[in-house]
């Protein structure tokens, strides 16, 4: 339970530091996010995950 409240932890971090960083580029960003069809963004999240999945089991 520890490594994963851990890796929530860096999920975090990674997530929230373009926000911080870049806040005028992440708006734009977002925008154009919208203009994308569903069904792309699901394949795009689908291969996100699976390329996850395939880090943590090779350097577990």
């Amino acid at each position: 339970m520890k490594l994963l409240l851990c890796l929530l932890g860096l999920v975090f971090i990674v997530e929230g530091f373009p926000y911080v960083a870049f806040p005028d580029k992440m708006k734009k960003w977002l925008r154009q996010v919208q203009q994308v069809p569903d069904n792309q963004l699901r394949v795009i999240g689908f291969f996100a995950m699976c390329l996850g999945l395939v880090i943590t089991y090779i350097f577990r």
